[in-house]
C-alpha cells in the first residue's frame, strides 16, 4: 500500500533552516504523504509523542538543541522501532555503522527523486 492510499501516513521532517524545511516539507507531501515539521530535536520529539501517525523521520544532522540529527534518529530508533530513518547533511559523511538500525543517509544536495522513493518505500514497510 503506498502513502497516497492511506493517508494515515505521516513523515516528520526536522531541519533548521526554514527555507529547507519547507522544501522538504513540500516534496514529501508531493509524494503524498501528511507531514509534519520540526526546527530541532526538541520539537521533533514533541511531535512523536503527540502523532502516532508518522511513519518515517526525515532528519537533518546538524542542528541547534540538546541534540543533533544522529542522536536524534537513534532515539527515535529506540521509541519507535517500525518508524523509518532518513538522515540528511550538507557538511557530513555518514558511514552506515553511525546510523540507526535500516536508516539511510543522503548527502546535500540530494535528489527529490531519490528521497521521495526513499520515503515510500519505507512507508510500504510500516506496519499496519
Amino acid at each position: 500500500m503506498t502513502s497516497t492510499e492511506d493517508p494515515s501516513f505521516a513523515v516528520l521532517v526536522v531541519e533548521d533552516n526554514p527555507l529547507l524545511l519547507m522544501d522538504a516539507m513540500d516534496m514529501a507531501e508531493a509524494a503524498g504523504f501528511r507531514v509534519y515539521g520540526a526546527g530541532n530535536a526538541d520539537q521533533a520529539m514533541r511531535m512523536m509523542n503527540n502523532h502516532a501517525d508518522i511513519c518515517v523521520l526525515f532528519t537533518d544532522i546538524d542542528m541547534p538543541g540538546s541534540m543533533d540529527g544522529l542522536q536524534l534518529a537513534h532515539l527515535v530508533r529506540d521509541g519507535w522501532p517500525p518508524v523509518g530513518i532518513i538522515v540528511s547533511s550538507g557538511y557530513r559523511k555518514v558511514a552506515k555503522g553511525d546510523l540507526p538500525e535500516d536508516g539511510l543517509f543522503f548527502a546535500k544536495p540530494y535528489s527529490p527523486k531519490a528521497i521521495s522513493t526513499a520515503l515510500t518505500g519505507m512507508a510500504k514497510r510500516f506496519p499496519q
